[in-house]
């Protein structure tokens, strides 16, 4: 047994599909799958149980589970005190994020910057994207992580991922079911959607406007589970990452695929030039990574990210 297997039987059991493991854990599905296959040879016991729709931990699976999770927090505060013991930083990091952005835990990041520079004061804000890159021009963010790739001009910015967008609807709607979202069809509904700074928005009003969609926004959010609510409750349909369909409070919507070619939904950090602690986060987030990372590596976008 190794970490990264334990890293993989976490989120497998915390996730209960193979894809948005995969996803969190930065590595392929084939690559997850063989993983836990070769963990449940070694152990001689099936850890899994798996079907076409969810993944359920089995009786060895639940044994194993808390262990797990014990060995990968004893591996962090292992080096988190190496750290600690060998580097000292101050100062005060301002960090600004875009609510539930899947494909980087910005809470958990955070918690571990922290314990490994504790005298460093950390801000942090929640907004829409837009939003944050004007703070962090006008000098009031260091670092903000953003779902966006407009806006960013010369701003130093690294691609964290990238998601398609799917469209969620009540299970009764008359879209629910269909292959992929029809365009000549989404006008006729209402939407629920976020405000304009969101990131997602602009791609969503872009893409319909480019197929001739003159959607009527009958809410405007700043919330996902207030997103998630508004659908549920069959006041409009919403365009939305394919992360937030799955959240445990999309259970009972209807995911639809929207059309191939359809603009992706794409998370990146990005920086201000100064003498702040963001470097040291960027380095923790970039040795996160690389420690789930098994066929693909942060993409930078060539503005000389440290």
């Amino acid at each position: 047994m190794d970490l990264r297997q334990m890293q993989y039987v976490v989120a497998l059991a915390d996730e209960r599909q193979f894809t948005r493991a995969a996803a969190l854990s930065g590595v392929s599905q084939s690559g997850l799958s063989a993983a836990i296959r070769t963990l449940e040879d070694e152990l001689g016991a099936t850890l899994f149980d798996r079907s076409p729709r969810r993944v359920e931990p089995t009786d060895a699976g639940l044994a194993l589970l808390p262990f797990a999770r014990t060995l990968l927090a004893q591996a962090t505060a292992a080096r988190d005190a190496v750290v600690q013991a060998t580097r000292r930083l101050s100062g005060t990091l301002r960090v600004g994020a875009e609510q539930c952005l899947g494909v980087v835990d910005v809470s958990t990041l955070l918690e571990r910057f922290h314990r490994r520079f504790p005298q460093v004061e950390i801000h942090f804000e929640q907004a829409g994207s837009h939003d944050l890159l004007g703070r962090l021009r006008e000098g009031e963010l260091d670092l903000v992580f953003v779902a966006t790739t407009e806006h960013l001009g010369a701003l130093p910015a690294s691609e964290l991922g990238r998601e398609p967008l799917v469209l969620l609807t009540p299970p009764e709607h008359p879209l629910a079911g269909r292959p992929h979202a029809p365009w000549a069809e989404l006008a006729a509904h209402p939407f629920i959607d976020f405000v304009p700074s969101w990131g997602v928005r602009p791609i969503t009003d872009a893409a319909c406007a480019a197929h001739g969609v003159h959607r009527r926004v009958r809410f405007s959010v700043g919330d996902v589970h207030a997103l998630l609510d508004l659908v549920g409750r069959g006041l409009g349909i919403a365009i939305v990452p394919r992360h937030v369909a799955a959240k445990p409070q999309a259970a009972r919507l209807a995911v639809v695929p929207m059309p191939p070619g359809t603009p992706e939904w794409v998370v990146s950090v990005v920086t201000s030039a100064g003498s702040s602690p963001a470097p040291q986060l960027l380095e923790l987030l970039e040795v996160e990574q690389a420690g789930t990372v098994e066929t693909a590596t942060v993409r930078r976008n060539g503005n000389g990210l440290p």
